[in-house]
């Protein structure tokens, strides 16, 4: 069996008070944890609208590791500050919720990922329409996916081990996933399909918690995008087994592939798009997109990229629209052959 996943009017403020007002409303923003580091002279230059980004995930997540590294550069390309707000849960249902019932005006953003278009596979009813309800802008690149274990509760440290303790004591260990029919829960399915394998799914709400238990050792392991994770690995709290892309990653060259280690047809990346609410002009979504190419190509958050191992390459609203509706159809049929229970 074969599992392939593609990589893929401003309001003008001119009075001291105006600007002391528009300083106040941002400082409220930052005392409630969402400002993410935007510039303020773009507030003296006039503009006293900020862009939200709502992820549907988790602070330290790989979305919000990669969206918190471009947040000051995203500011100066979209001319506003950034304002940052994670709203996890359900798998990313929550969030993009409330991105859905914004006004399409460019002024509420949101950074998806695979699960987004995994929701219709997974859930018998939606509060939205994962195509119909959104705009996409941009698929901005992807994200190495690592297979990790806990070293305290498993010996392992490659994939031949891993599958040995696996068989010997099938459905003995437990693997962490941010949800059920998450794109981590897939993951993790999908290696355990390809080495015939069995272990014991323990849904968590988010990357945050499911990172905490596997550090604890509550879960042994699971799969997670690197950039959420790097800094674990360098401490030794966490184990790499191998990366799931059909290469290996130039953040990370000394963790081997899962493929290049006897499951060949394993291949599996993240990826993560910037989407608006339906209805936003098509002028709108180009201009966003070329801020969001600009942001990403500037020498510091290309190197902050490189760092964490992603793959840039913004694409066009167009080329988004496609790949989204392609994605999902193809994790249809994943879903299925994972056997993922509807929820």
């Amino acid at each position: 069996m074969k599992y392939q996943i593609n990589k893929s009017p401003t309001q003008q403020t001119t009075s001291p008070a105006g600007r002391r007002q528009a300083l106040q409303r941002l400082g409220a923003l930052a005392l409630g944890g969402a400002f993410a580091a935007a510039p303020l002279r773009l507030l003296a230059q006039g503009s006293d609208r900020v862009v939200r980004f709502i992820l549907p995930v988790g602070a330290g997540s790989g979305v919000d590791t990669i969206v918190r590294a471009a947040s000051v550069a995203l500011g100066k390309a979209l001319g506003h500050a950034v304002v940052i707000e994670n709203q996890p849960g359900a798998g990313g249902i929550v969030g993009t919720a409330t991105l859905v019932k914004a006004a399409p005006d460019g002024m509420t953003l949101s950074v998806v990922s695979n699960n987004h278009v995994i929701y219709p596979s997974v859930y018998k009813s939606l509060p939205f329409d994962p195509i119909n309800d959104i705009t996409p802008i941009t698929v901005i690149g992807s994200t190495p996916m690592v297979l990790v274990v806990n070293p305290a509760k498993m010996p392992a440290t490659n994939v031949k081990e891993l599958v040995a303790l696996l068989k010997a004591k099938p459905d003995t260990y437990n693997y962490a996933s941010s949800g059920n029919g998450t794109i981590l829960h897939l993951a993790a399915q999908m290696f355990l399909d390809e080495a015939q394998v069995r272990a014991k799914h323990i849904p968590y709400k988010g990357v945050g918690p499911m990172v905490t238990d596997l550090i604890g050792g509550q879960v042994e392991m699971g799969v997670l995008a690197l950039p959420a994770i790097q800094a674990h690995l360098k401490s030794g709290a966490l184990r790499a087994i191998g990366v799931g892309g059909n290469a290996r990653s130039a953040a990370a060259p000394e963790i081997p592939t899962i493929a290049e280690q006897g499951l060949p047809n394993y291949n599996m990346e993240g990826w993560f798009a910037v989407v608006g609410p339906a209805k936003l002009p098509a002028s709108e979504a180009r201009r966003i997109q070329a801020a969001v190419a600009a942001a990403y190509a500037t020498p510091e958050v290309k190197e902050a990229m490189a760092k964490q191992g992603n793959t840039i390459n913004p694409g066009t609203p167009e080329a988004a629209a496609l790949y989204f509706r392609s994605e999902m159809a193809k994790y249809a049929q994943l879903v299925k052959k994972a056997g993922v229970e509807l929820q």
